[in-house]
């Protein structure tokens, strides 16, 4: 075989298929044998998820193999590393389409993975259409201007080489000056308001550098009306002089016409009524199941309350999960991409074995670190390592009452993510601390997030009525936020868009030492704001 000629895939696949359901575990062993050979023949894919995300994937990225008689795919994007459960395939002899689940069967996706010579052609039509939309971006924000002109319209840089980018990248000249333009050109919400933000202010920051002749004085971001509130709210949190230099654009559903949309002072944020304010289940004792499942691993199993009930983790992952119905106390065993199966006397084994399993493929000396089990949730085995002893961190925290995964608002539509941890120190600081395993762009403006959410309730005095740590006296003081990372995991550009944000928002960076498996310990803090 010539070099950089991909492989033709295996015979017995080149017959297009219906798409199988895989309801026996001989299905699954035979669907996880073919998909393996697929993978194998083709050194790159395009990987599509729900028709929304897209990236390409490396031959040694992606994984398809049989867990508990389960078909699970497993692969890195650029979302991170993603595991799912596999319940259905097709191979049509140009992509392969795999139906799949997660979360115990709570989120479900339709997976497309094309191979590098057959993706050509998608991504050609979706370049074609991203270019076209800047172009209407460009020419709706020269019409705000009078006499300005489109100087340059592109896209930025795609996740990986050859794929088109996502955001716009306009440049206008009027008169001496210039005015940097961006804005979405494919779909997004409230959710992906970090990775546009932290984009753009890179973006311009750089522009803005290498610049020459007329000097480029703002930096306008055109957004559709649903990340109108969050960008404001977001923008509020940067510093005074780069807040001033930008405007927010809001574009009609049909792309037509852009509006000046209305920014918020800092001040502004706590003049607000927040949301219905909900705290951590109070800790109770341990359910009969919840008892029996954590005296398997006590040093490695962790117990999760929520409002509906218990989840156990092992080092982080979710395995098991115990709830009350009709008072009566009910157990439910499977990890993250398997269906949920109810537990009882008649599968106590099974539990016993797949806790034996974790303990071999999901611990620091674990020797195939390619196991779904070893790579999936890295974050939250981060988490569940300082639960347990959170001064490993910083000596000055008190080691309970530490809230995990805390939420501030259960609205779905908010879209708003848990904070990791949130902390007490001993002078009665809150703490707000976010944990990042891998190189994260938006690990800065995430923690400024937390830090925003955090205060509006600490100003209200939610924190102190729902009596989050019990009897200690809480300061009158905002709160701190520490970013942590292994050493060699923080963003090359974590510094710059550190620098963007306001100073009375106290960041500190907290580098951890790779290893953090075996035992975290700090190796450097710097306040970085």
């Amino acid at each position: 075989m010539k070099k950089g000629k991909e492989s033709a895939p295996p015979d017995s696949l080149l017959v297009i298929k219906m798409l199988e359901r895989l309801n026996s575990p001989v299905k699954a062993e035979s669907a996880a044998r073919h998909i393996a050979e697929l993978l194998a023949a083709h050194g790159e894919w395009l990987y599509v998820e729900s028709e929304t995300r897209s990236s390409a994937l490396r031959r040694s990225e992606c994984d398809a193999r049989i867990i508990h008689g389960r078909l699970i795919f497993s692969c890195w994007s650029d979302a991170g590393a993603r595991s799912w459960r596999v319940t259905s395939w097709e191979w049509t002899g140009e992509k392969l389409l795999l139906e799949a689940t997660r979360r115990m069967g709570a989120e479900s996706c339709k997976l497309e993975l094309i191979p590098r010579a057959s993706a050509s052609v998608p991504l050609t039509e979706i370049g074609a259409t991203r270019k076209e939309r800047c172009l209407q971006l460009a020419q709706l924000a020269c019409a705000q201007l009078t006499s300005a002109k489109i100087e340059r319209a592109g896209l930025s840089a795609g996740a990986r080489r050859g794929q088109p980018g996502r955001y716009a990248r306009i440049l206008l000249r009027h008169g001496n000056k210039r005015i940097a333009v961006t804005g979405p050109v494919t779909h997004a919400d409230a959710r992906d308001r970090d990775a546009f933000l932290s984009s753009s202010l890179l973006w311009f920051a750089r522009t803005r550098e290498r610049a020459s002749g007329a000097v480029i004085q703002q930096l306008w971001l055109i957004v559709t009306p649903e990340l109108i509130e969050p960008m404001a709210r977001q923008l509020a949190l940067l510093r005074d002089d780069l807040r001033r230099s930008i405007k927010l654009y809001e574009i009609d559903d049909g792309w037509q016409t852009i509006t000046l949309a209305r920014t918020l002072e800092r001040a502004q944020l706590w003049t607000e009524a927040p949301p219905r304010f909900r705290p951590s289940a109070k800790d109770t004792k341990p359910s009969d199941w919840a008892r029996r499942l954590l005296e398997l691993a006590p040093d490695a199993i962790d117990l999760v309350r929520a409002r509906n009930g218990e989840t156990l983790r092992f080092h982080g992952l979710a395995f098991a999960r115990v709830r009350r119905l009709m008072n009566t106390e009910r157990a439910w065993l499977g990890i993250e991409g398997e269906r949920r199966r109810l537990l009882d006397e008649s599968n106590w084994s099974e539990c016993v074995e797949l806790v034996k399993e974790l303990s071999k493929h999901r611990s620091a000396s674990a020797t195939d670190h390619r196991h779904a089990f070893y790579k999936s949730a890295p974050e939250a085995w981060l988490e569940s390592l300082l639960r347990r002893d959170i001064t490993r961190l910083d000596p000055g925290l008190r080691i309970a009452p530490l809230h995990a995964q805390f939420r501030t608002s259960h609205d779905a539509r908010a879209a708003t993510r848990p904070v990791d941890l949130l902390a007490l120190r001993q002078d009665g600081r809150l703490v707000v601390i976010e944990l990042k395993v891998t190189e994260d762009r938006e690990h800065v403006l995430q923690g400024a997030d937390y830090w925003r959410r955090i205060e509006i309730y600490r100003r209200a005095g939610h924190i102190n009525r729902a009596r989050l740590f019990g009897e200690a006296v809480i300061a009158d003081e905002p709160p701190l936020v520490y970013l942590v990372a292994p050493l060699l995991r923080f963003h090359r550009s974590f510094q710059t868009l550190a620098h963007s944000i306001a100073p009375e928002i106290e960041i500190y960076r907290f580098d951890i030492n790779e290893d953090w498996r075996a035992g975290v310990c700090t190796v450097r803090r710097e306040r970085v704001t």
